[in-house]
């Protein structure tokens, strides 16, 4: 029997923890390797390793709470699918949950490490190639998550979603931030991880654009259901 999901404070509650763990893992592990390596390939590495590993757990934990956006495109690309269900109010909960768990997250990091909290990151990171990159790791991430859904997969996220990120850090030119929130928590890292927050703005920019492209190509592979806004998985015959 399918249960009911859990009350909107409960899920909100669960998207800010989520989010929270996912940015200290993202920044922690940036820091640690910072102080362990000067090679820009072995610090990539670990930070790539423990992001994507910590990403799939957080998954597989928060999934049956709150769906584990952890990222306001997934959330927008979520409402976007089911918009006719009247749930806008769920949308904000969890977007200013996921931006004030980034932001805890971050502070987090930097206090395990002995690091003043709150000091702005001064790496800039507003090259046209690297919003180039961030829009593409953007839509690659929103097409895994539908294209899951899709095929009747969405059991595969902890798995799927963790290694497409840990792919897309090292195969895009921006390091797939691919996610608003954390692109804020972030900014108050000065550290491998960090970017300037002048940045912050474009690379948002980018993420919403590399949303939009996400949905499209998820659009062209799956088709839509006109009826509930659902995608219609390929192959799938209408009845009725």
């Amino acid at each position: 029997m399918r249960m009911s999901p859990p009350a909107l404070p409960r899920r909100a509650a669960a998207e800010f923890i989520g989010t929270a763990s996912l940015v200290a893992v993202v920044v922690g592990s940036g820091i640690r390797a910072d102080s362990l390596s000067q090679d820009t390939g072995v610090r990539l590495l670990a930070n790539a390793t423990a992001s994507a590993l910590g990403l799939g757990l957080l998954i597989a934990l928060i999934g049956p709470l709150s769906g584990a956006h952890f990222n306001p495109v997934v959330t927008l690309s979520e409402w976007w699918s089911r918009r006719h269900d009247g749930k806008g109010r769920d949308v904000l909960a969890y977007i200013a949950a996921q931006l004030a768990g980034a932001v805890t997250g971050a502070l987090l990091a930097e206090a395990m490490f002995g690091r003043a909290p709150g000091s702005w990151a001064t790496e800039p990171r507003s090259a046209l190639h690297l919003l180039l990159g961030e829009a593409v790791a953007t839509a690659g991430l929103v097409l895994v998550v539908r294209g899951l859904r899709h095929i009747g997969r969405p059991g595969l996220a902890p798995v799927a979603v963790a290694a497409y990120i840990g792919a897309a850090i090292w195969f895009t030119s921006s390091g797939s931030f691919a996610n608003p929130a954390a692109t804020l928590g972030r900014s108050l890292s000065d550290s491998f991880t960090g970017i300037a927050p002048a940045s912050v703005p474009a690379f948002a920019a980018a993420q919403l654009l590399g949303m939009l492209l996400g949905m499209g190509l998820a659009g062209v592979l799956y088709g839509t259901d006109e009826a509930s806004g659902e995608p219609n998985p390929a192959g799938a015959r209408r009845t009725g």
